[in-house]
């Protein structure tokens, strides 16, 4: 379900050193799935 004033501010990719964990394909389609306008990757 869309929530559509919601955005992830705080999310490490792949890049991060011992911190992140998602491939940054998949995070945009997961965030395009979720109705989400923006995502903030740290």
């Amino acid at each position: 379900m869309a929530v559509p004033d919601f955005a992830h501010l705080h999310v490490h990719t792949e890049y991060s050193m011992l911190d992140g964990a998602v491939r940054i394909a998949d995070l945009m389609r997961k965030v395009s799935e979720s109705g989400m306008k923006a995502v903030g990757m740290t």
